[in-house]
C-alpha cells in the first residue's frame, strides 16, 4: 500500500530557502506558496459558466526571492525529490522595448504568463527559487498553483495589492496566452480562496462564491493518481470547449449555463448526435453540482458520492473524457463498503481519481484499488487545505 505523505510547508519551505542561499549566496527576503485543487464535482462546466465545487490541497508550489538591481529575472525550478535545478533568465518586460514570448522550457510559461499580465507598471527584477509538492500532469492544477504562486510573488515584489478576482484572471490569462489552453477561472480561483475544512462552491458566470464545510473526521477524501496521461488531453481539451461553445449557439443562449435538457432535446437534430451528448453532460453536470452542495450542507454522503458517480459516468459516456485506467480505479473503489462516490478528475485522458468515503474505509478501498493489473497508482488522504498566502520568514 503507498498511501503518499505530503511533505511538511516548513519543510519544503526550508528546502528552497536553502537552495536559494547555496545559489545566490543571500538569503532570500520574500516566501509564498499556492495550493492545487482537486474538484469534488462540477468538471468541464466552468468554462461553460456553470458551477463547481472544488476544494484546496496540502500540495503547493512555493516561491522564495528577492529583489534585485538588475533588470533580469533569474529563476530556478527544482523538485524535491530530485536534485536537479534548471534555470532560466529573461528580462524584465519593458526593459529595452522587451516583450515576454512563450518558448523553452515549458514551465518557465506560466511564470512568464503571469508577468505578463500583471497589473503593477515598471517591475522589478528578481531572484527566485520554485518548487512544488503538486503532483505534475496529474489533473490535480499543479499549472495554477505555480501561477497564482508567481502573482503573489510579484504583489510582495513590488508592494501592489490585487483584488481575488484580479489575481485569479491575470492568471487564468496567463495561461491562455502562453499556454494556449483555454481554461476556466476555477484552478486558479480555488488556489486563491481555499480554506482549512472548507469545500469552494464557486459561480464561474459571477464569481460568486460560498464556503461550505467538510470537516466531519468520518469522512475523508481519498485521490488516486493512476500515473498515465494521454496525449489526447491537450488535443481535445479545446475541442470539447468549441463543441460546448457550438450547442449553445445553435441553441440560442449565451452559454450552456442557461440551457435546459429540454432546450437540448428540441434542437438534437440541429446539433449532431457528438455534440448533443457533450452539451448533455454540461448541463447535466451543473445541475448535479447544485444539488450535491445542497447534499453536504445537510451532510448527506450517501446522496453527496451517487452524483459523483453520476458525474463520472457522464464524464466517460457523454463528454468521453475518461480512460480505461481512470474507469478502473472508479469501479474498484466503488465495489468497497464505505465508498460514497467516486470519479474522476481534472481533464481527464489519466491522471486522478476522487473518492469520497468513510474514513474508516481507506484502507480497503486503497487494497482493492492496489489489485488493479497496470502501474502501481499512488494515493493522496486529504483534507480542504488553505488558498495562497505569503508567508513572512521570520516566522519559520
Amino acid at each position: 500500500m503507498t498511501i503518499f505523505e505530503v511533505p511538511n510547508l516548513n519543510e519544503t519551505i526550508n528546502y528552497v530557502t536553502s537552495l536559494f542561499l547555496k545559489h545566490f549566496q543571500t538569503n532570500p527576503s520574500i516566501c509564498c506558496y499556492a495550493p492545487g485543487r482537486v474538484n469534488l464535482i462540477g468538471e468541464h462546466t466552468d468554462y461553460n459558466d456553470g458551477f463547481v465545487l472544488p476544494m484546496a490541497l496540502p500540495m503547493v508550489t512555493v516561491i522564495v526571492g528577492e529583489k534585485t538591481d538588475t533588470q533580469e529575472c533569474t529563476i530556478i525550478t527544482v523538485c524535491p525529490s530530485v536534485d536537479d535545478p534548471k534555470e532560466i533568465k529573461f528580462p524584465v518586460p519593458g526593459v529595452e522595448n522587451t516583450i515576454l514570448t512563450p518558448g523553452r522550457p515549458m514551465w518557465a510559461n506560466y511564470v512568464k504568463g503571469v508577468i505578463a499580465n500583471f497589473k503593477a507598471g515598471k517591475l522589478n527584477g528578481f531572484n527566485a527559487v520554485i518548487s512544488t509538492t503538486v503532483p505534475v500532469g496529474g489533473g490535480l492544477s499543479s499549472s495554477a498553483a505555480l501561477e497564482v504562486a508567481s502573482y503573489y510573488f510579484l504583489e510582495a515584489l513590488n508592494k501592489e495589492d490585487s483584488t481575488v478576482s484580479e489575481k485569479a484572471l491575470a492568471c487564468q490569462k496567463a495561461e491562455h496566452d502562453f499556454l494556449n489552453m483555454p481554461c476556466g477561472i476555477m484552478d486558479q480561483f480555488i488556489s486563491i480562496m481555499g480554506k482549512k475544512d472548507h469545500v469552494l462552491f464557486l459561480d464561474c458566470r459571477s464569481l460568486e462564491y460560498k464556503l461550505i464545510e467538510l470537516k466531519d473526521p468520518k469522512v475523508t477524501v481519498l485521490i488516486t493518481n493512476t500515473n498515465v496521461k494521454h496525449k489526447l488531453s491537450e488535443s481535445q481539451y479545446p475541442i470539447r470547449k468549441k463543441q460546448c461553445e457550438m450547442a449553445s449557439k445553435i441553441i440560442g443562449k449565451s452559454s450552456l449555463r442557461d440551457a435546459t435538457l429540454a432546450d437540448l432535446q428540441n434542437n438534437r437534430e440541429a446539433v449532431g448526435e457528438e455534440v448533443y451528448c457533450r452539451a448533455l453532460h454540461v448541463v447535466s453536470e451543473i445541475k448535479r453540482t447544485a444539488d450535491a452542495v445542497e447534499a453536504l450542507q445537510q451532510e448527506d454522503y450517501v446522496k453527496f458520492g451517487a452524483l459523483m458517480t453520476e458525474s463520472h459516468n457522464s464524464l466517460r459516456d457523454c463528454y468521453e473524457v475518461s480512460c480505461p485506467e481512470l474507469d478502473t480505479v472508479v469501479s474498484a473503489a466503488l465495489e468497497v463498503e464505505g465508498v460514497y462516490g467516486s470519479r474522476m478528475t481534472g481533464g481527464g485522458f489519466g491522471g486522478c481519481t476522487v473518492t469520497l468515503l468513510r474514513t474508516d474505509a481507506i484502507t480497503k478501498t486503497v487494497e482493492n484499488i492496489m489489485q488493479m493489473k497496470y502501474k502501481n497508482p499512488t494515493f493522496y488522504v486529504c483534507r480542504p487545505g488553505d488558498g495562497a498566502k505569503v508567508i513572512p520568514l521570520t516566522e519559520l
